[in-house]
């Protein structure tokens, strides 16, 4: 079976927005309890790679996750390929030093693990990052783009969720904790947890505000400059008659308010592709300051996505070619 790439940035849909900003809540506050109970001492390297079955899924796992992203290697002894993937994966886990944690299933003795996570054949590679599950791939894969995997994990962690990693001693014991200093609190993580609390409690106005206060300050901040961008496009379609918009698009396929508004709609709904493609042609049909508007929108919804996103980069270069 070929390896089966999953993307992990941009987080589009309403409901998945307000997932990621609750997870990120919740892994906040496991975090400040794990502290408070003096855990979040420094390991071994050892420790980075840990076996776990159905009864410790959720301490090893799913509690893990809100300090360190889990890389989870569903294996059996019998599959020839799990043989070949596993030691990189090991290996590659140790050289991160503890910006990600190896979990080791044998799906044999864990089936039931192996049905709620819907796997159809072995290996396969998930992670669980603040307690949300996402697919890497499935099948054999080379350290290349393993690396690559795992770089886009470790953003997705520190970015979204603030998972800062494991602090690793190389003359730790295995299993032991050695406690390790708190870090000290960013000087925008006040005005960041404003702007989560804002959208948690559906106040869209407060968390624009909260996450231009950032920018104003420190304009290349990345959680900022996502939260705004998810923030403005949560705003923009509160209120609207998706029928209604859907309608006008249709019937006024050079109105770029209509095109715009639908677009929106695309993005909100997970249809990236849709809206992209939307905005992209609507480029192409216009000009002048309503090419410049059109252009402009589809940038926003680029910073939704997340600039690294293979969607994003294919309709970055639709757009130069529908431009120039």
């Amino acid at each position: 079976m070929q390896p089966r790439n999953m993307s992990m940035s941009g987080v589009v849909d309403l409901a998945a927005v307000k997932a990621a900003q609750e997870a990120k809540a919740k892994a906040e506050q496991a975090r400040a309890e794990s502290a408070r109970q003096g855990g979040g001492g420094a390991v071994s390297p050892a420790d980075l790679v840990i076996d776990v079955d159905e009864a410790g899924f959720e301490r090893d796992v799913l509690q893990r996750s809100t300090e360190v992203p889990v890389v989870i290697d569903f294996w059996a002894e019998w599959c020839e390929p799990c043989k070949q993937l596993s030691p990189l994966l090991e290996r590659l886990t140790v050289e991160y030093n503890g910006r990600v944690l190896l979990a080791k299933i044998d799906v044999d003795a864990n089936q039931m693990l192996m049905q709620q996570f819907g796997i159809q054949g072995i290996p396969a590679v998930f992670a669980v990052v603040a307690g949300q599950a996402l697919p890497l791939f499935q099948g054999a894969a080379g350290e290349a783009q393993i690396r690559q995997t795992l770089d886009q994990l470790v953003q997705v962690g520190e970015q979204r969720f603030g998972l800062t990693g494991l602090t690793v001693d190389p003359d730790a014991v295995p299993g032991g904790a050695t406690p390790a200093p708190a870090e000290a609190a960013g000087p925008y993580d006040a005005l960041l947890e404003a702007a989560v609390r804002a959208l948690d409690s559906g106040d869209l106005d407060g968390a624009v505000q909260a996450y231009r206060n950032v920018l104003a300050d420190d304009p290349g901040n990345p959680e900022a400059t996502l939260g705004l961008a998810q923030a403005e496009l949560l705003k923009r379609v509160q209120g609207l008659d998706p029928q209604q918009v859907r309608k006008d698009a249709a019937d006024r396929p050079r109105d770029t308010a209509a095109q715009i508004a639908a677009a929106d709609l695309d993005l909100v709904g997970g249809h990236v592709e849709d809206a992209f493609g939307r905005l992209i042609e609507t480029v192409a049909r216009t000009a002048g300051d309503d090419r410049d508007t059109v252009r402009v929108r589809l940038l926003e919804l680029f910073e939704v996505v997340g600039a690294d996103d293979p969607r994003v980069v294919a309709a970055r270069r639709a757009l130069a070619r529908a431009l120039f």
